[in-house]
């Protein structure tokens, strides 16, 4: 005999309302994943330098041209808002103060990793894909590699690449975006 488990899955309202009652204890960083809250792993010293270079990398390329949103939400769907480490987002006046980014305002979402790479590849990029961002970079720091994953059609990536120290990753949806591995990594 099997025995059935009822899960419920929560809403991006209902994780908000959470949120907003103070259901999450201070300091714990929680996402919504496809329907489920999900703690997020504690960032060490070299994932939050990587996300700094990267925040001051892109701040000073694009210039205006788009949104630099570091480690904040976005609603992918009614079951999903992620916050990835980086995400680059197009120009909004009120730099999304009035309503979180959703798939249609996202040119490239960055996730760095180290504890986190094998849930990266295959729970986060698959559900951008689904939600519609255009282009996902991975930066795997045990690797010492930038992961990129772009051309989207059907829900999928059509194409993904590495880059390692010494090479360059361009970004296929954000015009003259090129980036020094070995900067990105320190």
């Amino acid at each position: 005999m099997s025995v059935q488990i009822a899960r419920h899955f929560f809403t991006a309202a209902e994780y908000e309302r959470m949120g907003k009652a103070g259901i999450f204890s201070e300091g714990k960083r929680v996402e919504l994943i496809e329907g489920e809250i999900v703690e997020m792993s504690p960032i060490g010293k070299r994932h939050a330098a990587c996300v700094a270079r990267l925040t001051q990398f892109l701040s000073q390329m694009l210039q205006g041209r788009a949104v630099v949103w570091v480690q904040n939400p976005i609603l992918l769907n009614d079951y999903s808002e992620p916050q990835p480490d980086v995400t680059v987002l197009k120009p909004r006046a009120d730099f999304y103060g009035q309503a979180l980014p959703t798939p249609e305002d996202v040119l490239l979402i960055i996730e760095v990793s180290d504890s986190t790479l094998e849930y990266d590849r295959q729970i986060k990029v698959p559900m951008y894909a689904r939600a519609g961002v255009p282009e996902v970079w991975i930066v795997n720091l045990a690797d010492e590699r930038i992961e990129t994953y772009a051309d989207l059609a059907g829900g999928d990536y059509q194409t993904s690449a590495s880059a390692g120290r010494g090479e360059e990753v361009g970004a296929r949806v954000v015009e003259s975006l090129l980036l020094s591995v070995a900067e990105v990594l320190g």
